[in-house]
């Protein structure tokens, strides 16, 4: 369990004082401290949170990008959104915030990496949620432009997403698309993790692990790729 000065600490390198502690406290307690109730009683974990921060920080990223890239097209713009609310993107600043240290879990949850990252980029977006319930959307602004903006303006081009640009190789090397395989699928259901294989014709495959399917494809492209560099 987290301390007051573990609080405290966050709260003050996130430079937002929260008026209802509760709010930080929830949005810092993972769904595995409940078990079982966090099913019939939702609102005691960090998930209801997350759901609401994912919406908030969607939407203030694309207000961001919209003032910023005034010549960029929509297909540009939503590319740099991807980018920005994705797991790995939520990750780094959970990890500048180290958030993990302040995340309340139950035994066994951070039983690897992936894990650990997963957990972390969702509390962020628990957080965001939790300050825009406190203080609304301008304090919630604040926030993402504290962390996201220099994100944002570090990409002089829009990114590729790992899948699209592997997908590109394959095709620039007159290759069948590559192929994508689920491997396993571990943990609760409140919980799980999903292990993903992607094949290329006349390579190795790369495997590559996340919450989701989406997330684990695109981890294992980008490991696919990571090895070719």
């Amino acid at each position: 369990m987290t301390g007051m000065s573990s609080r405290a600490n966050l709260e003050r390198r996130i430079q937002y004082t929260f008026s209802d502690k509760a709010l930080l406290e929830l949005a810092l307690t993972h769904s595995s401290v409940t078990g079982d109730s966090a099913v019939t009683s939702p609102e005691v974990s960090n998930e209801r949170l997350e759901f609401l921060g994912d919406s908030v920080l969607g939407l203030l990223i694309a207000d961001m990008l919209y003032n910023h890239f005034s010549k960029e097209s929509e297909g540009s713009l939503s590319r740099r959104l991807a980018s920005l609310v994705s797991r790995e993107t939520l990750s780094v600043v959970a990890a500048q915030m180290e958030l993990q240290d302040s995340i309340q879990l139950g035994g066994g949850e951070m039983d690897s990496e992936s894990r650990t990252v997963s957990i972390a980029a969702n509390a962020c977006e628990a957080l965001i949620g939790a300050v825009y319930l406190d203080s609304g959307f301008g304090a919630a602004k604040e926030l993402i432009v504290r962390y996201w903006r220099p994100l944002m303006i570090a990409e002089a081009n829009p990114p590729k997403d790992s899948k699209t640009a592997l997908q590109e190789l394959a095709q620039g090397q007159g290759l069948p698309l590559p192929v994508y395989s689920l491997i396993e699928s571990t943990g609760p259901a409140h919980a799980p993790q999903f292990k993903m294989s992607v094949t290329v014709e006349g390579y190795d495959p790369a495997i590559g692990e996340g919450a989701s399917k989406r997330v684990a494809t695109r981890a294992a492209a980008a490991a696919f790729l990571e090895r070719l560099s």
